[in-house]
């Protein structure tokens, strides 16, 4: 019986430090890439898991997300990142 390659959707390190750093979310932590639909999709959804970002940082990399999702035409439906504060691993509400 062959071995199956196994594939991989997601980034291996390599990759994502071969990504310039304006390809993330938050490009200081080097955290959330924006490089196809289904990376953008996880962004939003994981934006509430982010720790130790300003809310400053948090609007330039919502602002980031929403400019990758219609380069990859993801609908987003909430109108600002508080909205997707759910109290994550910040413990963070809005």
């Amino acid at each position: 019986m062959a071995a199956r390659k196994k594939t991989s959707r997601s980034l291996s390190t390599k990759q994502k430090d071969r990504m310039p750093a304006q390809r993330f979310a938050f490009p200081k932590e080097r955290k959330e890439p924006l490089n196809d639909a289904r990376h953008v999709r996880n962004a939003i959804a994981r934006f509430d898991q982010v720790e130790g970002v300003s809310d400053s940082e948090r609007e330039a990399a919502w602002r980031r997300i929403r400019a990758a999702a219609r380069e990859y035409g993801v609908d987003v439906k909430v109108r600002g990142w508080r909205q997707l504060m759910k109290g994550g691993k910040t413990g963070r509400r809005s």
